[in-house]
């Protein structure tokens, strides 16, 4: 499918030497990346589509097209600047699409199609309801994008952005209109050409998200006369488009033009009948079939093609009866059709009907084997193409096949198949056929589903997966769905292999669908209680872990069954399939609610901190802005990112949908607000003016106007569709943090940091009444609007309140926190009902949907999470820490495990069982690091607040606290004898204690950074550290003297640590690599690129591994010194790779975890994905390598323990 024109096009460079030299490398790697960023946009090549078109209908005929070129609507449309779009209409089969080839042919010769050197680009699109490829408007504008990319390269550029230096895409499936649209306007802008031409033919047949493709249309006709198109569909198209409110585009009626296209309807019959060989001797004959085809075919040149279909092969004596016969008429050649059919012998028919109902409710084209399954044909038909082929063809001339699958001739066909052909294929009606189809799909998926069915693609069940419960649906039938009926007994048995199935497909979105309306069916079903429960477990289940069944299939047997609650009916279920590998691991609840907080879904895909999130009115959709500029719009049932709108220049504080849910503005830190499309993802309006940051944004009720809150003490009233500024209300002494229509919209309410609110009037900016009675800057307001009383002070939170909303009814008010909580209140009586608990960070932003059935939250730790705001009651508390978890630590005899958090407490936990076994109190400020003596007989803690303390492990009780310290510790180390206790600090030194008496024996300065870690050798008579200056110093630790600095890290070092016969020096580092040293030279010896800062390390006892907060390293057997430079390295790879000594890629043993967190990894290979709650802020793995323990933010505690290899 690619082009020779990238050859002429792409530049010409010519290479001498061999493929290794470096320089070829390079040109190849870039051209590969190339190529596969043009195949992301080549899912078809509309030229091979029009390529079909004409094997299928003929060829255009010069005479049956020329016509349209004299009328002065096109001649208008080609010579006017004003004038881009003309819009071709006419009735099914009128001929537009061969019209339009025709067109194309025209145009083709002066465009880069056939030269070139030409400035002038085509490109066209030939949509098809029928085929699934060729009839949504993903696919129309990726088509378009290919064609021109692909005549003219340098266009390329304008899509680059958007894709990895491999050519893959920086974007999902859920993103891709906006990126698409993004794509094609700039290809659109670019000042490289003179002149587009672009032809899209029957947009009545883009089925799937026309009208967002008509809204592009419409948008990129403005402001570019250079950028033609011309367009065809059904009438019905347009009547929503008001033509008089666009000059630019113009309409042509085949209607209208009776005259032009009778003549053309004439030209194309002489042709079609010339080509027979029974009237080649017959004038009068041919002359008879011409006039009468012509009378009879009422302009329709689909008409004509089925009957030219119907004569091929025909003898000459029986012509004349044939066509005499014929009737006038598309619905009437179709009721001939299915006349033909029903005269077929019992079987025959049967099985035609089969087929032709079938293939009329399908949800999409089936394929030749596929269609054999769901149509329920008999065994020795359904698996034999042949077969299937040959009852297609006596199915009279409504289907076709291509390619194996199977496509309606025309869309007029199946839409008299629905309409009045119906109840000859439907013998018992639609609903029968439909539960049929369900049937055959839930028994092919029985057979076939199992675990681990890579393949699956090579099997006939992939529509059944997607589609059995839309049919289920269209059934009407409730046989099937009550407790241990047919459903109860596929869930029971294939759920989690039909959710695999379903990720193999990329079609998980379309399983939470077929789940929610399997819901949606049985929640009136009281015969089906139990089933009504399994179904919401799977729901609960593939919403939770849809980011790792999405991406990985199989881990829906790991992460799915070990993250899921205890009584998850699903994870009961299925328990069996569960990694065998795991003997202890957390206990996280019973059930969803104490597991998850009620929370349905977490959305990722921010790269930072979530401060603003908003419900579309209708409950579907979610937008949320971030501090990483972006604001994206979230499917809110699948969880799917639909779009991603880039364009502020700072973080985006604040984002709102209109109340009709077509347009979303955002208010940012670069002092604009934006209004977006929320289903194009185009950028309608910016709003320029204030002073600094834009802290809130409101749309008034009627969406015909914006207010904004700035930091800049005022409030600016904007009118929405052009932008500009109305009022601008002053009077603030501080920032205003929030903004409020009243629900008539005639008034405006404000909250600030001077702690007031503000009612304002929304017409004239008269500040009617202020607010005062906040002990603190004011983030979120509610109060009576008429009186100016305080209705209620709810209080409960430990942090500030960052956000309130009341839910739509009223009744119940939402806050959320710098406590990480969100809590829903009682908006009467001021009672606290619910407290959602499950962010890891403060939470920025909460809102109710509509029906105030769910409530949406953003917070810090960069997720939005959907709560139930009814089941909320149904938390439990799980043990652990109250705040984010700095360090965790092993004892040396690996039988406990020590953390530290922000909560300002250590705890001590049995690392066999989980349970807390000592909770340590007594530091006044955030715990950064806890350490274990040798000995395992105490803990040391060094803290924020300057000391470091040191604990009996076993009793709790505190036995020392060392004092010295400027600033924050950050590392503390016992020596192995446990008689001295080294510590970092922020003060840049490090000190050497008496851990029994608690004196300060030496202070070691020379760092000129942060000290970040400590260590002492074997035999306690040098200590290494490790500091943000980069650098690793070694110490006499009885003298203080420094004896080594050891250099090589580009960023800071996080940890040092000593080989056992203390020869040797590891290092971890904020630059992702472990260095190995020398000790005694200071030379290094080795350099692995571990992808990650290492904040834990040790070696094992033979000198021959490391352990780290990852995992276990091998180390190689021999260490070498490296004696070249980074720089030089770096230079070497340059000039000759074969020579080069690049980063070592570290083989781990045993389980750790991936270097950015997602992942609990055995033997280096990714093993088991973590759901987000549960990515650790810290790690530790055991020396052994079968026990990890994580840390996670939000104070949980989580240890992992497997069993050795090859063990039972």
């Amino acid at each position: 499918m690619k082009s020779q024109q990238w050859d002429n096009n792409g530049g010409n460079v010519q290479f001498q030497g061999t493929a290794t030299n470096p320089t070829f490398h390079m040109y190849v790697e870039h051209r590969q990346s190339r190529d596969r960023c043009l195949e992301y946009f080549a899912v078809t090549d509309p030229r091979d589509t029009k390529t079909n078109i004409h094997q299928t209908r003929g060829a255009t005929l010069k005479d049956s097209y020329e016509w349209i070129f004299r009328h002065p609507q096109f001649q208008c449309w080609r010579d006017s600047n004003d004038s881009q779009v003309l819009w071709v209409k006419g009735d099914p089969g009128k001929g537009k699409t061969m019209l339009l080839c025709g067109i194309i042919d025209e145009l083709r010769s002066t465009t880069m199609l056939e030269d070139p050197k030409a400035k002038t680009s085509l490109s066209f699109f030939f949509c098809q309801a029928t085929d699934p490829k060729l009839s949504n408007a993903h696919a129309v504008l990726r088509g378009l994008i290919y064609m021109l990319v692909d005549m003219y390269p340098p266009l390329l550029s304008c899509a680059r952005k958007r894709f990895k230096d491999t050519g893959e895409p920086l974007f999902g499936d859920a993103e891709a209109w906006a990126v698409l649209c993004n794509i094609f306007s700039d290809i659109l802008h670019d000042s490289s050409l003179d002149m587009i031409y672009i032809v899209v033919d029957a947009l009545d047949e883009c089925v799937q998200d026309r009208d967002k493709l008509l809204q592009l249309i419409l948008l990129e006709t403005r402001e570019l006369p250079h950028v033609k198109w011309i367009i065809s569909s059904r009438n019905h198209v347009m009547k929503h488009i008001r033509l008089d409110d666009s000059q630019s585009i113009l309409s042509l009626e085949l209607q209208e033009n009776a005259e032009a296209v009778s003549l053309a309807i004439g030209a194309y019959i002489s042709n079609r009948i010339a080509e027979f060989e029974s009237l080649e001797d017959d004038d009068t004959l041919r002359e008879y079939v011409q006039q009468t085809l012509q009378m009879k075919a009422e302009g329709t040149f689909l008409w004509v093609a089925l009957v030219v279909q119907e004569l091929q092969g025909v003898d000459s004596w029986d012509v004349k009866q044939v066509v005499d016969n014929v009737p006038t008429g598309l619905d009437d050649m179709y009721a001939r059709m299915i006349h033909q059919i029903e005269q077929e012998a019992p079987r025959t028919r049967e099985f035609c009907q089969l087929v032709l109902s079938t293939a009329t409710l399908a949800y999409r084209p089936l394929q030749l084997l596929e269609l054999g399954v769901v149509s329920g044909l008999p065994g020795e038909i359904a698996g034999k193409v042949k077969s299937l082929v040959t009852i297609i063809k006596r199915s009279g001339s409504f289907l076709t096949v291509r390619d194996e699958s199977i496509y309606f001739v025309h869309q007029s066909a199946k839409d008299y198949l629905m309409g009045k052909g119906g109840q000859s294929i439907f013998s018992s009606g639609p609903t029968v056929a439909h539960r049929r189809i369900f049937t055959q799909s839930l028994q092919i998926m029985r057979k076939t589903l199992r675990r681990d069915m890579y393949s699956l693609h090579a099997l006939v069940t992939r529509y059944s997966c997607v589609y059995w419960v839309d049919h289920l649906r269209d059934s009407g039938s409730y046989e099937d769905v009550q407790d241990s009926g047919t459903v109860d007994t596929f869930l029971r048995t294939q759920c989690l292999y039909w959710f695999e199935a379903l990720s193999l497909l990329r079609s998980i979105s379309d399983g939470i669908m077929s789940i929610q309306g399997l819901r949606d069916l049985l929640s009136e079903r009281s015969a089906a209680a139990k089933l009504s429960s399994l179904a919401q477990d799977a729901y609960r289940f593939i919403l939770y872990h849809r980011g790792a069944i999405e991406n990985h299939p199989l881990q829906v047997y790991g992460c799915g069954l070990v993250f899921s609650p205890s009584r998850s009916m699903i994870k009961e279920l299925f328990w069996h399939e569960r990694p065998k590998d795991i003997m202890m691991m957390p206990w996280l609840g019973n059930d969803w609610d104490a597991h998850t907080g009620a929370c349905l879904q977490t959305l990722e895909g921010h790269d930072f901190y979530v401060n603003s999130v908003a419900f579309s009115h209708d409950s579907s959709r979610v937008a949320s802005g971030s501090d990483d500029k972006t604001i994206k719009i979230w499917d809110a049932h699948t969880g799917a990112c639909l779009q991603t709108l880039e364009g502020h220049g700072l973080p985006v504080d604040s984002v709102v949908f209109s109340p009709d849910s077509s347009r979303v503005a955002s208010g940012s830190g670069d002092k604009t607000i934006k209004i977006w499309d929320a289903h194009t993802g185009a950028c309608l309006q910016t709003l320029e003016g204030h002073g600094d940051w834009v802290r809130s944004v409101v749309f008034s009720h009627d969406s015909s106007r914006v207010a904004s809150g700035s930091n800049d003490k005022t409030i600016k009233i904007w009118d929405a569709h052009t932008g500009a500024c109305l009022k601008t209300l002053e009077g603030h002494d501080l920032y205003v943090n929030s903004v409020v229509f009243s629900h008539d919209s005639s008034r405006v309410a404000s909250g600030s940091l001077d702690k007031t609110i503000k009612i304002w009037d929304a017409h004239t900016g008269a500040c009617l009444k202020t607010l005062e009675g906040h002990g603190l800057p004011v983030n979120s307001v509610i109060w009576d609007a008429h009186t100016g009383a305080c209705l209620q002070t709810l209080e409960g939170h430990y942090g500030t309140v960052n956000s309130v909303v009341f839910s739509h009814d009223s009744s119940r008010v939402a806050s959320g926190s710098n406590d990480k909580t969100i809590k829903i209140w009682d908006a009467h009586s001021g009672a606290c009902l619910q407290t959602l608990e499950g962010h890891g960070l403060p939470v920025n932003s909460v809102v109710f949907s509509p029906n105030s059935s769910r409530v949406a939250s953003g917070s810090g730790d960069k997720t939005i999470k959907i709560w139930d705001a009814h089941t909320g009651a149904c938390l439990q508390t799980l043990e652990g820490h109250g705040d984010w978890i700095r360090s965790v630590v092993f004892s040396h005899d690996s039988s406990r495990v020590a953390s530290g958090s922000w909560d300002e407490t250590i705890k001590i936990w049995d690392a066999h069982t989980g349970a807390c076994l000592q909770t340590l109190e007594g530091h006044d400020r955030d715990v950064r690091l806890v350490v274990f003596s040798h000995d395992s007989s105490c803990v040391a803690s060094g803290s924020w607040d300057r000391t470091i303390k040191i604990w009996d492990a076993h009793t709790g009780a505190c036995l020392q606290t060392l004092q010295g310290h400027d600033r924050d510790v950050n590392s503390v180390v016992f020596s192995h004898d446990s008689s001295r206790v080294a510590s970092g600090s922020n003060d840049k030194t490090i000190k050497i204690w008496d851990a029994h008496t608690g004196a300060c024996l030496q202070t070691l300065e020379g760092h000129d950074g942060y000290v970040t870690s400590v260590v002492f050798s074997s035999d306690s008579s040098h200590v290494a550290s490790g500091s943000l200056d980069k650098t690793i110093k070694i110490w006499d630790a009885h003298t203080g003297a420094c004896l080594q600095t050891l250099q090589g890290h580009d960023r800071d070092v996080n940890s040092a640590v000593f080989s056992h016969d203390s020869s040797r020096v590891a290092s971890g580092s904020r630059d992702k690599t472990i260095k190995i040293w020398d000790a005694h030279t200071g030379t290094c010896l080795q350099t692995l690129n571990v992808g990650s800062g290492v904040n834990i390390l040790s070696f094992g006892t033979t000198n021959s591994s490391l352990h780290t907060d990852l995992g276990i390293v091998a180390l190689r057997d021999s260490l070498t010194p490296t004696t070249s430079t980074p720089t030089e390295v770096a230079a070497l790879e340059l000039q000759s790779p074969s020579k080069s000594q690049p980063l070592q890629k570290p083989a781990y043993q045993g389980y750790g975890i991936s270097s950015d967190g997602f992942w609990i990894t055995r033997r280096s290979q990714k093993w088991l994905w973590l759901p987000p709650t549960y990515r650790p802020a810290c790690s530790a793995v055991g020396r052994s390598g079968l026990t990890v323990v994580l840390g996670c933010q939000s104070g949980r505690v989580l240890i992992f323990r497997f069993a050795p290899k090859g063990s039972n």
